[in-house]
């Protein structure tokens, strides 16, 4: 079979299927590959948790760059992603895989000059993340392996998004389970039998995604994906305006996260290391529980953005409630979960200190009372974007890190202390699930029911 052939079989199936088995059967992999891009976040602080709570806080602390190379590569990814699936819906092949070479090529640049930046500013940076004089050495160590890999860590998220908004999801899951299973067996060996501590759980990290960009890399020249053909890189302005239309939202979302995160960590370095470690083993166990929210929205896109580029208007609505009924019904059952066994959670990462179970228990308390909401608001943002409605994406991208989480930080705190930082993350999601409400009706009202 052809690659065109091929081609028009998946168009057929994303345009014809039943949309709440498209989502599913799509949902699956991208939700293993949530969980498990979760577990490279989680890994390191679990392996890290014996070496001490200031390693643990090192680890933490450069959570926001993570962020950061997170938002570059989902910048490029979802930005080309969202217009490769409108241009498939189309059936226009050629601007579809001009785009995702100059999407790929783009990230890897952009990557090489954050690796540049951060190893020649590395103590300022790890500094200004939030490090204080007993978690700096720990922080520089593991910043310095993640900065060397970061082009290969933004070009391998730009891929899994691609391979995503293609339909082919699976060939993503491939890539980053391959990449966690190395990331797992390596942090033990090279942090304990190697003895290289904080460093090697970078090391690790590093080593694994660059495995798992090589297998993504493998998997766009199968299955009647886009090639990537450094030939068809087209650096002009109209590619690089529907990459910013695109991936704006994911940029500002992941962004703001990460300045959020480093407020998070400066304030609470003035409560002591273990508010640090604390904030930031609850900043990792919510994004692990939302994983299967995330891989549940990214089954979504593929298929809104195939029957949007078609005229479908109607299956994108049909799924759109699909998965807010689904979404919103699992977020309850894994908050009342964790809220009833928030100190057991907490205490398996740092079981020797009290003090740190303590303060991430109520955080992840209350963070997880409002959990039900984040499906509505992480849906209808995912909707906006893949439909390249980007001013109403860039809204809610902005609304829950940027809009209402910094203000509360900053309001909060010095009234409340660290009970303010502990309360300003729920409380921003209630802002944010009220303001998508009308956004969400001004969106439903502009698609016929018709193509």
């Amino acid at each position: 079979m052809t690659d065109g052939e091929k081609f028009d079989e998946k168009y057929e199936k994303m345009t014809t299927a039943p949309v709440e088995r498209l989502v599913l059967d799509l949902a699956a992999p991208s939700i293993v590959i949530m969980l498990i891009s979760a577990i490279y976040n989680t890994a390191d602080t679990f392996f890290v948790g014996s070496l001490g709570t200031s390693a643990v806080a090192g680890v933490g602390v450069a959570f926001p760059l993570m962020a950061i190379i997170q938002a570059i590569g989902f910048f490029f990814g979802h930005g080309a992603g969202n217009y490769v699936s409108r241009q498939l819906g189309a059936h226009k092949l050629d601007n579809a895989s001009r785009m995702a070479a100059t999407g790929f090529i783009s990230s890897i640049i952009i990557g090489v000059c954050v690796t540049i930046a951060g190893i020649l500013l590395l103590e300022r940076l790890a500094v200004f993340l939030g490090a204080t004089r007993t978690i700096l050495p720990h922080a520089k160590s593991y910043l310095f392996y993640i900065l060397l890999g970061t082009p290969w860590m933004t070009a391998s998220l730009m891929l899994n998004s691609l391979l995503r908004f293609q339909g082919s999801a699976s060939y993503g899951m491939i890539g980053m389970v391959s990449g966690a299973v190395i990331n797992i067996f390596l942090d033990p060996l090279l942090i304990y039998v190697l003895k290289m501590g904080v460093s090697g759980a970078a090391v690790a990290t590093t080593a694994s995604q660059f495995i798992g960009f090589c297998l993504l890399l493998k998997g766009c020249s199968s299955g009647g994906n886009i090639r990537i053909k450094p030939r068809d890189f087209s650096p002009n302005f109209s590619f690089y305006k529907e990459i910013v239309r695109g991936g704006i939202p994911s940029l500002l979302r992941q962004g703001l996260a990460s300045v959020a995160t480093i407020y998070i960590n400066r304030m609470a370095g003035g409560f002591g290391d273990a508010a640090i470690a604390a904030m930031s083993i609850t900043t990792r166990i919510t994004l692990l529980a939302n994983s299967t929210l995330l891989g549940i929205g990214q089954g979504f896109q593929p298929v809104c953005g195939f029957n949007y580029g078609a005229g479908a208007y109607d299956r994108v609505k049909r799924a759109f409630w699909f998965c807010i009924k689904i979404s919103t019904v699992g977020l309850f059952l894994i908050a009342v979960l964790s809220c009833v066994y928030a100190p057991n959670i907490m205490a398996v990462f740092r079981s020797d200190d009290a003090q740190v179970i303590k303060i991430g228990s109520l955080a992840l308390r209350l963070q997880f009372l409002v959990a039900p909401l984040l499906g509505w608001v992480i849906m209808n943002n995912m909707m906006f974007q893949t439909m390249g409605k980007s001013i109403s994406a860039s809204v809610m991208a902005m609304a829950r890190q940027g809009l209402f989480l910094l203000p509360l930080l900053f309001i909060l705190t010095p009234r409340l202390g660290l009970l303010g930082i502990q309360m300003s993350q729920p409380l921003s999601d209630i802002a944010t699930f009220i303001l998508s409400i009308p956004l969400n009706v001004m969106i439903m009202r502009g698609m016929n029911t018709k193509p």
